[in-house]
This record gives C-alpha cells, structure tokens and sequence, in this order.
C-alpha cells in the first residue's frame, strides 16, 4: 500500500515567522530568545493553512553557528519557542556554511522534509523573503511565494510565482491555487 502524499506549505524563519534584525538594509537572525518577535498575522495565517491541510514546516539556514558568531543553544531556544507559540510540524536547520546540500539556494532541506513528511514536493509552497529561498523552491518543484522585504539584495530570478508583503498577505492566494 502507497503512504498517503501530504501537501506542505515551508516557511524560511528570519523575516517570515519572525522578525529579522535589519542591519543596514539586510536581514539577520535574532541574535537570542529576548530578540524574537512573531510577525503580525502569522498566527493566524499558519493556522488557517493548517485547517487547509497543508503541513507546515520551517527550514531555515543559520550559518552564523558555524561562523562562530552565533551559539547553536541561541538558535535551538528559538526554534523550539516557535514551535510551541506557533501551528508548526517541524523545522529543519542548516548550520553550515558554504555549499552544502541541505543550504538554501539547495533544496536538501526540502527533500528531506519530504522523505520523512511524505510530502508531495508538486503540490507544496516554499514561502521566503530571499533569493536562496525562493531558488530552494523552485529547485524542488514548490511553487514559490517570495515576501517582499524590500531588503538591499538582489531579487529572486527567476521571479517568484507569488509575491507578497506578508505570510498574512500571501495566505488567500495560496488558498486559492487551483493546483492542490
């Protein structure tokens, strides 16, 4: 008997979960627990995904561990606030810095995600405020929501399928896709 093939809506954390720290004009992780702030709507927003029946899973790159700028302990205290306030299934880490397989622009993250999810990768979302992330998706077959931060980097090429300034804003659409 085939598993059940769910869909799944990934989420980068830094700037669509939570605030990002803004340095001129470019994203950085929240440096501690103290730092983070769920951004306005998001709550709501997850759970009405949730009720849609999406999964909902973060990955998020956090090179900063291996650059010796962050602890990993900073970086797990977070995740795990998150996914206690939040509707979140699970969230994968990269640490790594460099080419690494599971470090967006890669979808290793993705896939892996969807090994141990049994996620259909055609019928997710990957939801991101970068170019790496909306790469990720698109490398992995997700159709592609790029939140608009306005940050001092280039755009994503090719262009997300969706562009929004918000998870709150981008949920009707996603909603709406026609293809799940």
């Amino acid at each position: 008997m085939k598993s059940a093939r769910n869909m799944a809506i990934f989420l980068d954390r830094d700037g669509v979960l939570n605030r990002a720290i803004i340095k001129h004009n470019k994203p950085y992780p929240p440096g501690n627990l103290e730092m983070v702030e769920i951004l306005p709507g998001v709550d709501d927003a997850l759970r009405r995904l949730k009720v849609a029946g999406f999964l909902l899973i973060a990955v998020t790159n956090q090179p900063d561990v291996t650059r010796g700028t962050q602890r990993r302990e900073n970086v797990e205290e977070i995740n795990t606030y998150l996914l206690g306030k939040l509707s979140l299934d699970d969230i994968l880490t990269c640490f790594e810095d460099g080419d690494d397989p599971r470090r967006k622009p890669n979808p290793g993250m993705l896939f892996e995600a969807a090994q141990k999810h049994h996620v259909d990768l055609l019928k997710s979302f990957m939801v991101g405020d970068r170019w790496k992330d909306i790469e990720a998706g698109q490398r992995a077959g997700c159709t592609t929501v790029f939140i608009n931060n306005e940050y001092n980097e280039r755009p994503p090429s090719p262009p997300a399928d969706i562009t929004a300034n918000s998870l709150a804003d981008a949920t009707p659409t996603i909603l709406a896709d026609d293809h799940n």
